[in-house]
């Protein structure tokens, strides 16, 4: 299953929960399509991954499409991450709410400076130095990087290498995964998203500027 459909899925569920909680038990493919801007069509494609099927009358009972999509997305067990790096970004992705509404728990957040380490927090922070005990005895497999651009790489091989193969990059550094490194003998795979701030704004603001340039030609 591509990624695309990962992400859809993840709306999808978002927005049934959203529908349950207001009492509805059935929603039809045209109604989440149009709450997602995608086609009905697409949305009874990506229902055919979890094996449900609706009809044009009845459409799709609403506990069935969760459930499924629950089991696809793990999210019948316990989503553990660790933050490294406790910047701004960090601590921020560290008391978002809606990690745990989702439930996602950052089991601890990890950082170099002394004055950062707070073992006793509700989340606690921890020196680098326990960086592989930790991950190894919690089997922890997922992670967050928002560290300087100076230690991006070294803090991702140090996490490679203790068994975390599920990345989300804050740092300037776009991380790849190189299987003929020796440092990463023991795995077989990672998966990496980069997430550049600035080239994501980037991005939005050439989609913006291109939208007013085609609709002032259009009118001149």
């Amino acid at each position: 299953m591509n990624r695309e459909i990962v992400l859809r899925l993840s709306k999808y569920r978002r927005l049934l929960q959203k529908l349950k909680i207001i009492g509805l038990e059935k929603v039809f493919s045209n109604n989440l399509g149009d709450a997602l801007g995608v086609t009905p069509a697409l949305v009874r494609k990506d229902f055919s991954h979890l094996k449900i099927t609706g009809n044009k009358r009845g459409g799709y009972i609403i506990d069935d499409l969760i459930a499924s999509i629950n089991l696809i997305l793990c999210k019948n067990h316990p989503l553990e991450i660790i933050v490294v790096g406790c910047g701004k970004i960090g601590t921020a992705l560290m008391q978002h709410r809606g990690l745990a509404e989702d439930g996602i728990k950052v089991a601890a957040g990890f950082d170099i400076k002394p004055e950062k380490i707070s073992k006793n927090s509700e989340i606690p922070i921890l020196g680098i130095e326990e960086l592989d005990s930790f991950i190894k005895n919690r089997q922890i497999k997922v992670g967050v990087i928002s560290v300087p651009e100076s230690m991006a790489t070294s803090v991702f091989e140090k996490m490679v290498s203790a068994g975390i193969t599920g990345f989300l990059n804050f740092s300037p550094v776009e991380l790849k995964f190189n299987k003929d490194s020796q440092l990463f003998d023991n795995s077989n795979s990672c998966f990496i998203n980069n997430i550049n701030l600035a080239v994501e704004i980037e991005n939005l603001f050439y989609y913006v500027n291109s939208r007013d340039k085609e609709e002032k030609q259009a009118s001149n």
